[in-house]
């Protein structure tokens, strides 16, 4: 075989790739692109870094004031600049696999994510920048007995195992005490790197709701307005979760949600938001099913839905729609008032209505009319007409409002949920005592319809026991649809079994209510699964050199994956790394002899062995290129190897030549 020049490129711990996305380097880019002049070059140590011309900077947005160190509105803390670069500086880390915690792993597209939620929002950039439709979060509220979460931002992965008790020495959890000195500022120097990773995975028509109290409400919502734009928010949510408190001046017994989007303009462009009024949807099927069986006689129809709702009982929410009786070709409707107002104007419209039987002007109401005589004549020609009169011109006509046209109302911003009825339902799946005040998953379900597609994903990355995925589930059980959810929880020690973490809790939880929905309705179809990935540091291993011990540093280098992980550990980290989302089928063929594994119908190809020959690269290559070609993935595809499983560059350099010349352009290597 011809020895061909080397064409492979390594996949190093250090390179672009094998990090997180560069948050840093992609806004630099932007500004480039966008205003050049803006910046320019400096040395500092020796090493070229990239400055901005604050002046020029000032001209471009027409600021002449003189003084950078004036005074300006906004919210400061000790910190915030730190906070801003941590949201910055890639993470070098990885989630590993775990399918014995799972539930459905080959078919579910649901994740929890057990580790840090900074890193792992980090690692999730590339996946699922914009990808995400609502975001609900319900982090901890300052009140003196949370934890919050102490960032490192020298090394934030080792900080987190040894926080979790996984590795030893470090700091451990503590709650954030107001006796600390430092208590508004260490919740937000939490909050802030979160929040600005966690926007850019909304897309454009995306939410975000974060639950939170009166502690640290004003904070927050200035916060939010830094990260999403003033321009950007939606409201502020009262619950009222209790009718009663106990307190010395005033009992507080609600907490809030505040709302922003991605872009308003954009999600009011796509529709508004309206919740369905309670009973609405049932009425209709109601009435549907009536209808066929009377051959769409809508006297009859009209008789019988009539008769149903004088069944109801007294209370049933459907009984509230029973002003909805009368039927046409359209539907079911409302025979509502057609008078305008009665405000003392003589201006309202007084044209003639003819009657369609008698052709006579109908009666007139003393205040005229609701609509003017275009609209009139415009609801007159509809096929049926949108206005219903009576027996004869004596009766003065009304406007047909249809029940499914108004089935939906406006989200309000205050509503009363008793809190109670969460934590019963959380102590039916996992136990009594385990968790503290979860959230309503019926609120939940509430707004993950009021935001949400049938196949969106909701991301909750304070996952705590769960609410948020037990939501989602509940929500396709009831529509037979297909949200998927992502949660994140660190887990917290909780000192005593069965559930040792706070994450142990959550997985519980989620098996326990997909087994509960499946019984009750039998939803086979329904995905009550999810995959469970854990933080860990990165499978490629990082040069690390012993100053002592050279030659045995160079050794213990050759092969650049970490002994104690396994394949699959490292097809996901590429999943992450590469920008692939993780829920992605992945195939295995065997192919001369060697295991190769294609994901997401060819857009990835690895083969992961450790070794192959000069003897066999041929075969291997012709093999995964006819793969490639029967699978006819779109866009430039990779292929992955071990960089130690070659026996020598010729091996190397021909399979990647001749994976190139047949359209696999990018070939790499760990």
């Amino acid at each position: 075989m011809q020895e061909i020049e080397p064409g492979m490129q390594p996949l190093a711990a250090g390179s672009p790739e094998s990090q997180s996305a560069d948050l840093t380097a992609e806004n630099i880019a932007t500004l480039k692109a966008l205003f050049p002049e803006l910046l320019s070059e400096r040395i500092v140590n020796g090493k070229p870094e990239t400055a901005i011309n604050v002046d020029v900077l000032k001209q471009l947005v027409g600021d002449t004031t003189a003084s950078d160190a004036e005074e300006k509105y906004g919210l400061n803390w000790h910190g915030k600049r730190r906070a801003r670069q941590i949201a910055l500086t890639p993470s070098t880390g990885t989630l590993r696999p775990c399918p014995d915690e799972s539930v459905d792993w080959d078919t579910t597209q649901n994740l929890m994510i057990e580790g840090d939620n900074l890193e792992v929002l980090k690692l999730l950039q590339k996946s699922y920048t914009g990808k995400v439709k609502l975001i609900y979060i319900d982090p901890p509220y300052n009140t003196g007995k949370d934890f919050v979460y102490p960032d490192n931002f020298q090394d934030n992965i080792k900080n987190y195992l040894e926080l979790t008790r996984q590795i030893e020495g470090g700091a451990k959890i503590t709650s954030n005490t107001e006796a600390s000195g430092r208590f508004h500022t260490d919740w937000l120097n939490m909050m802030y790197p979160r929040l600005r990773l966690a926007k850019s995975l909304l897309n454009s028509v995306g939410a975000i709701m974060v639950a939170c109290d009166d502690n640290e409400l004003s904070r927050l919502l200035l916060a939010m307005d830094e990260i999403f734009g003033e321009e950007n928010f939606v409201g502020q949510v009262v619950w009222q979760r209790s009718k009663k408190g106990d307190a010395k001046l005033i009992a507080t017994v609600h907490e809030y949600i505040v709302c922003y989007v991605r872009d308003k303009s954009a999600v009011l462009a796509q529709g508004v938001w309206r919740r369905p009024k309670e009973g609405a949807d049932e009425v209709l099927a109601k009435y549907a099913e009536l209808k066929a069986s009377l051959a769409n006689n809508h006297e009859a129809t009209r008789a019988a839905i009539m008769e149903w709702y004088r069944e109801l009982p007294e209370g049933d929410p459907r009984k509230s729609h029973k002003h909805y009786n009368w039927s046409d070709d359209r539907g079911l409707y409302f025979a509502a008032d057609f008078a305008g107002p009665d405000d003392g104007r003589e201006s309202r419209p007084r044209h003639d209505i003819l009657h369609p039987v008698t052709k006579r002007p109908c009666k007139k109401p003393s205040t005229g009319w609701r609509w003017d005589e275009e609209k009139t004549n415009w609801a007159l020609t509809q096929v049926p007409p949108r206005v219903h009169f009576g027996q004869d011109e004596s009766t003065i006509p009304t406007r047909k409002s249809y029940l499914f046209e108004i089935n939906s109302e406006p989200y309000s911003s205050v509503f009363y949920r008793d809190g109670r009825s969460a934590t019963l339902e959380v102590e039916d799946l996992v136990g009594k005592g385990w968790f503290q005040f979860p959230k309503n998953t019926d609120v939940l379900a509430e707004v993950i319809e009021l935001v949400t597609k049938p196949e969106d994903t909701i991301l909750d990355f304070f996952a705590g026991s769960g609410s948020t995925g037990h939501a989602v589930m509940k929500v396709n059980a009831a529509h037979q649809s297909k949200r998927k959810f992502v949660l994140v929880q660190l887990p917290e020690p909780t000192g005593k079994e069965p559930y040792k973490t706070i994450a142990d809790i959550t997985k519980q939880r989620l098996r326990k209510a997909g087994e509960k929905i499946v019984a009750r309705a039998g939803l086979i179809a329904s995905d009550v699964g999810f995959r469970v990935f854990k933080l860990d540091t990165s499978n490629i291993r990082a040069w690390s050199p012993d100053r002592n011990d050279l030659e045995g540093t160079l050794f213990s280098n050759i092969e650049h994956i970490q002994p104690d992980r396994s394949d699959t550990d490292v097809l996901y980290e590429l999943l992450l790394k590469l920008g692939l989302d993780l829920c992605v089928p992945i195939e295995t063929r065997p192919i001369a002899g060697k295991t190769v594994h294609s994901i997401g119908g060819g857009v990835l190809m690895a083969c992961l062995e450790p070794r192959i020959a000069v003897s066999e690269a041929e075969a291997l290559a012709l093999g995964m290129a006819a793969w490639h070609k029967e699978q006819a993935p779109a866009g430039d595809p990779t292929a992955v190897f071990r960089d130690s499983a070659f026996e020598n560059d010729v091996a190397k350099s021909n399979l990647a030549a001749i994976l190139q010349q047949h359209g696999i352009g990018q070939v790499r290597s760990l």
